[in-house]
């Protein structure tokens, strides 16, 4: 059994390990800290979850130990796709280089440049930054990368699908080519591979878990749905999230739900807001101070329920997380192992629950194929709901509640002065059958007599009416025909 001692860490940085409470190294932290710590590139895969972040982090502060930071010029540099994850990266620096004097600086967008531009002044050790924030300080003069000696490059598959591999490019050519570089990823795609052969030497390559695979402590369902109405999908899927939710019971400690766009996340938020639900919002287009409010509440438990956008897939350091919810099936196969990835952490269970619409059968095809397994299906709570919809339905003609209902015949019947004429029509005898018999052997004779039948050939019109118009009896054919009958 490998502990944190045997890695060869730096004793201040084991310190605040077992401050943390943590005692023994995920499979990816056995596998990347030594090479990291004998100054060798990694790539590491592993799914999210793990502990990549720490797996980088902690060589880190012992490699940098010895030496001092210099106006400007960062000693190490740690790149994220978005915010949240840098943030995390942050807190994780913070924890474990408690017993040291290491300084670091974040930049991210939503942050005045001139809180940051204070701290790089000062000299930092690390920097941890998203790749468009960091240009934009580069350009204005206000960096300088060529004292860089660890990069990091966190979610590098991400920073693919946001495209950010030109800016990640131009970032290592800006930067030493002596650098020691850590590449870490849930999954890795082929178009990875490129960069990775360009930029790196001889890496260490750890893979802990298949490609693209899932935590087995999480359980995983698919809730298959058909809306009654179209116009009423949204409805109602809203409607099943929230049937999900309360079939979960107390087993619900705090969720996160997914879905694949801004707008449908405020909608979705807003709608259980509606109905009582302890819920928040977060998504890109939000300010960077209610983002970070709604993480905290939802952090220390305040908050229940997240409705977060898939920039939230990645980034959420919260262990503790019960159950995941896709509103959407998300439309990246590899966003879904991102997604469930945020619950099922560090040993725990975790329950993740995908809502299907028809539409969406061919993304939910790619994640089995992903995956390499067929998702359990799941039981709608709502099952038989459309069909009393439809039953429940008033229908047109009922009358109010406590008015006796009209008989059929009577609410078809065409309206007239008394009810007495409909009585009596309806008492009437029949007819004997001899009279429309003869009725209409004498209306056809009399067609024939004045109107020469149908095209003028003796055929009877039926179904006309004794009201047609006689013009729509003639013939229509050709003069020339009708001339050459004639002659003949």
């Amino acid at each position: 059994m490998t502990t944190f001692a045997e890695l060869g860490l730096d004793p201040k940085v084991l310190s605040a390990i077992a401050d943390a409470g943590y005692t023994e190294p995920t499979p990816i932290q056995a596998g990347a800290i030594p090479p990291a710590l004998q100054g060798r590139d990694v790539l590491g895969i592993a799914q999210t979850g793990t502990g990549k972040t720490a797996s980088f982090v902690l060589p880190m502060i012992t490699l940098l130990g010895r030496g001092r930071a210099r106006a400007r010029m960062p000693r190490s540099l740690v790149l994220a796709p978005t915010r949240e994850l840098a943030a995390q990266v942050a807190e994780n620096f913070d924890t474990y280089s408690k017993n040291t004097k290491l300084t670091k600086a974040l930049l991210i967008g939503g942050v005045s440049f001139k809180e940051q531009d204070m701290l790089i002044d000062k000299g930092v050790d690390v920097l941890i930054a998203t790749p468009g924030r960091l240009l934009d300080h580069f350009e204005r003069g206000k960096l300088l990368l060529t004292g860089v000696q660890i990069m990091v490059v966190d979610e590098a598959d991400r920073m693919l699908d946001m495209g950010f591999i030109p800016d990640i490019e131009r970032i290592f050519q800006l930067t030493p080519f002596t650098r020691q570089t850590l590449f870490f990823s849930a999954t890795m795609a082929p178009e990875i591979e490129r960069v990775t052969n360009t930029f790196l030497s001889a890496p260490e390559k750890i893979e802990v878990a298949r490609r693209a695979t899932t935590a087995e402590s999480i359980e995983q369902g698919v809730v298959h749905y058909t809306a009654t109405r179209k116009d009423m999908q949204a409805k109602e899927k809203r409607a099943l999230l929230r049937a999900l939710i309360d079939r979960e019971g107390e087993a619900l400690k705090n969720a996160i739900i997914f879905c694949n766009r801004k707008t449908e996340v405020d909608v979705v938020a807003k709608s259980l807001k509606k109905y009582g639900y302890d819920a928040a919002p977060i998504h890109g287009d939000l300010d960077q101070s209610q983002r970070t409010r709604t993480l905290a509440a939802f952090r220390d438990g305040s908050l229940r329920l997240l409705i977060a956008s898939d920039v939230a897939a990645r980034g959420l350091d919260i262990p503790a997380v019960s159950h995941i919810f896709n509103y959407d099936v998300p439309s990246h196969a590899e966003d879904y192992v991102h997604r469930i990835g945020r619950t099922g952490r560090a040993g725990r269970l975790g329950k993740a629950l995908t809502i299907c619409v028809p539409h969406d059968e061919k993304w939910l095809a790619a994640i089995e194929a992903l995956v390499q397994k067929e998702i359990p299906r799941v039981e709608s709570p709502l099952k038989g709901a459309a069909t009393r919809l439809r039953r429940d339905r008033p229908v047109r003609d009922e009358a109010p509640e406590g008015v006796a209902a009209p008989a059929r015949a009577e609410v078809m019947a065409p309206a007239s002065p008394s009810p007495a004429p409909v009585r009596e029509a309806q008492a009437r005898p029949p007819r004997a059958e001899s009279a429309p018999r003869e009725r209409s052997e004498r209306d056809n004779r009399s067609s024939r007599g004045a109107h020469g039948g149908r095209g003028g050939r003796g055929e009877p019109v039926v179904g006309m009416g004794d009201h047609m118009p006689a013009f729509l009896t003639r013939s229509f054919k050709p003069k020339s025909e009708t001339a050459e009958e004639t002659a003949d």
